[in-house]
C-alpha cells in the first residue's frame, strides 16, 4: 500500500512505509519533497511524543502555514517516528 500526501495539486510525500500514530500517517524523511517545505518558528508539545516542529508547505506561490509537523527529538515511547513528517490543514492523505 502506498500513502500519498497532496495539496494544491502537488504530491508532498509518498511512501509505502508510513507509521500511523493517533490516526495520522507519519512519512519517512526521505519520502518528503523537501523543496516544497520550509521550517517555521511554531512548536507544540505532546506529553508522550515530545516537542513538534512545523513546516510551511509552498506550491505554485501559495503557502499552507504549519501544514506539516515532525518531532526532531522524541520521548522514548515515540522513537519510531523521530524525524517522520505528518500533515493537516487541508493536506489530503490517501492510501492506494
Amino acid at each position: 500500500m502506498t500513502v500519498r500526501a497532496t495539496w494544491n495539486g502537488a504530491v508532498l510525500a509518498e511512501s509505502g512505509e508510513t507509521i500511523v500514530v493517533e490516526g495520522n500517517h507519519y512519512f519517512p524523511p526521505d519520502a518528503v519533497k523537501r523543496e516544497l517545505f520550509r521550517e517555521t518558528a511554531t512548536h507544540t508539545v505532546c506529553p508522550w511524543k515530545g516537542t513538534a516542529s512545523y513546516y510551511t508547505v509552498s506550491v505554485d506561490g501559495k503557502d499552507n502555514a504549519d501544514a506539516a509537523w515532525y518531532y526532531p527529538e522524541t520521548k522514548p515511547e515515540a522513537d519510531s517516528i523521530r524525524g517522520y513528517v505528518a500533515f493537516w490543514k487541508g493536506v489530503e492523505v490517501v492510501e492506494d
